[in-house]
């Protein structure tokens, strides 16, 4: 593999020939805004809402969300764009009663955590998070402009408002040929100021079916700080 002047690659595989591969995006794993994320790389940050609807909580949602099953939801999935470019498909699910009124117009190339600050009062302070390998269906291939079972990340994330309210859960696939995470890490000590074995993701400022690939383990990393999508 060779480096282009422009930072993309030329990579020349035996047999097949070579084709321009794009440099991978370092994925801190840190509750920050995509948006952010992407003009502190320099890029455009867009976003394109395929779709948004109403739907009743059921329970796997109701669990996640801490409501009731009958509980009413927004479902809105979004494509997330850097300089034009499909980067992830995510789909979030959020109670209608902490957003009357939104509809897909509010969210075209706009962070979701910066309307509901600002339109909505909801600030976000906390995350969980976990992460693992997948492949994209046909819908998520389609929507990514990959080819059918592309190796994929896939991210599902519960936030917490300051008041401590469950605010939203969403559940998004990042393309596994544009991201590499990256996490700071730090020895967890005990009281006593011992190793105590394990070690943690340290966060620092810098975004289902669980289809997962054999034999991969996934990673979970607790998230506190910034704001999101």
């Amino acid at each position: 593999m060779t480096k282009q002047d422009d930072t993309r690659y030329l990579d020349r595989r035996h047999g097949s020939g070579t084709y321009v591969t794009e440099p991978k995006i370092a994925q801190p794993l840190t509750l920050t805004s995509f948006s952010e994320d992407m003009r502190r790389r320099g890029m455009v940050p867009g976003s394109r809402t395929l779709e948004l609807a109403t739907t009743l909580a059921g329970a796997r949602l109701a669990h996640r969300l801490q409501v009731s099953p009958a509980e009413r939801l927004v479902r809105v999935k979004r494509l997330r764009l850097a300089d034009g470019q499909p980067m992830a498909m995510e789909v979030l699910h959020i109670p209608e009663a902490l957003v009357p009124g939104l509809t897909k117009a509010d969210l075209e190339d706009r962070s979701f955590y910066d309307l509901l600050g600002e339109r909505y009062g909801i600030v976000i302070a906390s995350g969980t998070q976990s992460i693992e390998p997948t492949v994209t269906n046909e819908e998520e291939s389609e929507v990514l402009g990959v080819p059918l079972h592309t190796p994929a990340f896939l991210f599902e994330r519960t936030t917490v408002s300051e008041s401590g309210r469950i605010v939203e859960f969403v559940r998004s696939i990042y393309r596994g040929d544009r991201y590499r995470l990256v996490a700071d890490l730090t020895p967890q000590r005990s009281r006593n100021g011992r190793l105590a074995g394990a070690s943690r993701a340290h966060i620092r400022a810098g975004d289902g079916d669980g289809r997962r690939s054999a034999g991969a383990r996934a990673p979970h990393s607790r998230l506190k700080g910034e704001d999101q999508t």
